[in-house]
């Protein structure tokens, strides 16, 4: 079919189906398909489990084959026979966190955004994705040579377990792309390290002192709140030393009686751990605060201190623990101290840190590694390769000129700090489904896609299935 044919059949059949596409979309924001406990037949708990039955049910009545991976993965294919091309999305999604405007598991329409947990990540773009496999085999079925196989996994956000289990059992299509990320084409996704760190000591009756903390709720998740106990303060000293720094560090402060001193609490902004310099870190804001407290001296003050010096508030870049590093390819590195517990007895942390191709076991793990251990804790560090599919890929272009022909817009191949599904898959991408420039709320409050845009998504990956299948 000629390529202004197949474009006008491609958008007038898109923007025709619009309203299904939204209630389809509403369907799967309705579960809360966090993951949990396991369970005979729910490898990951029973909103990922419930979940992967909707969306199994969803794609029976757009009539596509479908199987269900024993609760772990499901999938959809056009057709019966060879596939050319996999298309790996996710069901499940982060928890709702605080702060929302509306209920997070009821879509909500406005401003031309679809409102919803799920709605960017990444049910909205799975959705999308089922569409445009649906529309190519309703503008162009007499043309198909080869199936095109949609993948929905429910782990994606605590570990893809999922994905490598499919995988232990299928093999990859020549083809493979994820729709959880952005326009363009990524291409490079930065590696992975987490280090976790920990200390403890004996109980102290000293005062004033910190008697507990929490922060964060998920290792991939710069969390927004933070709270602590603060026993021997009172709520007029703490107010009057933490506000003027609460406001510097744009956060929200509230002070609050406890049994013997006070409760401080943070809000800050969260964001997806991957780019931190666009949130409000509330672990690393509220131990900036407890360390402008007169607090005795005692080793969770100087646990406090040690950790204020090594993963500073604003410090996404993981400059003052000496890893900050960049290359041409994929950019810098970044960290988000995503997990905080403090008690009577010590405390115990995570970070996530996304590194660049540049990085290594020496140049990173190792030097992280030697100053917390200086600083009196015990360390532990692990890194994951980083992932690279080259830019003059016959498979890259064809989404690159798909891309350009349904926006306008240049296409080129980016690099960013996220991890997807394609991570360990040779030759895959991630492509899609925001827009550059548009702001989803990622893992935070008010989680939204934006409906034109996600319309042209579909008309994009129909026209890349149209090409790849033909």
């Amino acid at each position: 079919m000629e390529q202004t044919a197949i474009r006008e059949r491609i958008s007038r059949w898109v923007d025709a189906h619009r309203e299904e596409y939204l209630r389809d979309v509403a369907r799967l924001v309705a579960v809360r398909s966090v993951g949990g406990e396991g369970k005979e037949g729910m490898p990951f708990g029973e909103g990922p489990a419930e979940a992967l039955a909707e969306a199994l049910k969803l794609a029976g009545e757009h009539g596509f084959l479908t199987r269900n991976y024993d609760g772990y993965v499901m999938t959809a294919d056009l057709l019966p026979g060879e596939t050319a091309l996999d298309i790996l999305a996710h069901l499940d999604v982060v928890g709702e966190g605080e702060g929302w405007d509306t209920d997070p598991y009821t879509a909500v329409e406005k401003d031309g955004c679809l409102y919803g947990r799920g709605t960017d990540d990444d049910k909205g773009p799975a959705v999308a994705a089922l569409y445009a496999m649906a529309c190519v085999r309703d503008v162009a079925a007499g043309e198909l040579k080869k199936n095109v196989r949609l993948i929905l996994g429910t782990d994606e956000e605590s570990g893809s377990r999922d994905i490598r289990y499919y995988y232990e059992r299928e093999k990859s299509a020549p083809c493979t792309f994820s729709p959880d990320a952005d326009f363009p084409v990524i291409n490079t996704e930065k590696g992975g390290f987490v280090g976790s760190f920990r200390r403890s000591w004996a109980p102290s009756g000293v005062l004033p002192r910190v008697s507990s903390l929490e922060g964060g709720f998920r290792i991939n998740v710069l969390p927004a709140d933070a709270a602590a106990v603060v026993l021997g303060v009172t709520k007029a000293e703490a107010e009057r030393i933490c506000a003027p720094l609460a406001a510097q560090l744009d956060v929200a402060l509230t002070v609050t009686e406890a049994p013997g001193g006070v409760r401080i609490a943070v809000r800050g902004l969260g964001t997806h751990a991957s780019t931190p310099d666009q949130g409000r870190n509330g672990i690393t804001a509220l131990i900036a605060l407890l360390n402008a407290l007169p607090l005795a001296k005692c080793a969770s003050a100087e646990a406090l201190r040690a950790l204020g010096e090594l993963l500073p508030h604003g410090d996404g870049a993981g400059k003052a623990l000496g890893i900050a590093m960049a290359d041409e390819i994929s950019g810098a590195l970044t960290l988000a101290f995503s997990l905080f517990r403090l008690t009577e007895e010590g405390c115990e942390g995570s970070f996530d840190s996304r590194a660049p191709l540049c990085a290594t076991e020496e140049n990173c793990r190792s030097v992280a590694e030697k100053r917390f251990c200086e600083a009196g804790f015990d360390f532990l560090g692990n890194m994951r390769p980083p992932h690279h599919t080259p830019g003059d890929t016959p498979f890259v272009q064809s989404m690159l000129r798909s891309y350009e022909l349904y926006t306008g817009r240049k296409g080129e191949c980016i690099a960013m700090g996220g991890g997807t599904y394609v991570h360990d898959i040779p030759g895959g991408v991630a492509f899609g489904a925001a827009m550059p420039g548009f702001e989803t709320n990622l893992h935070s409050a008010n989680e939204r896609m934006n409906i034109a845009d996600m319309l042209t998504a579909i008309k994009i990956y129909a026209h890349v299935i149209y090409e790849i299948c033909t």
